[in-house]
């Protein structure tokens, strides 16, 4: 009876090991989601909020090129980048939305 009791300790004692040997592999996970992963959501979730209040008149830089909204549709929007001169970009590509009365400083 005594070698059943010895048996069944060293099972148990073996089981905490086990789980103190996975607990750096899921503390590295916590770390990972709070430095990397959550803040990358925060970023695209801002992103994506404006992008839905872009509207016309709006002016953005989209693939590093400055310029007012003129037209929006849902993934394109024509911008005018100089007096008369219109480009259509992906609304993804929008990356700032700029003060008002940037361009009139840059042109």
């Amino acid at each position: 009876m005594i070698g059943t009791a010895y048996a069944q300790a060293a099972g148990a004692a073996q089981g905490t090991d086990t789980l103190m040997g996975m607990l750096p592999i899921v503390l590295m996970f916590v770390v990972l989601y709070f430095l990397m992963i959550r803040p990358q959501m925060k970023k695209a979730k801002e992103h994506r909020t404006m992008l839905e209040a872009l509207q016309k008149g709006d002016e953005v830089v989209a693939v590093g090129i400055l310029g007012r909204i003129e037209r929006i549709n849902d993934s394109f929007l024509t911008l005018e980048v100089a007096p008369n001169v219109m480009i259509q970009v992906q609304k993804q590509a929008v990356t700032q939305l700029l003060p008002k009365g940037t361009l009139k400083g840059a042109q």
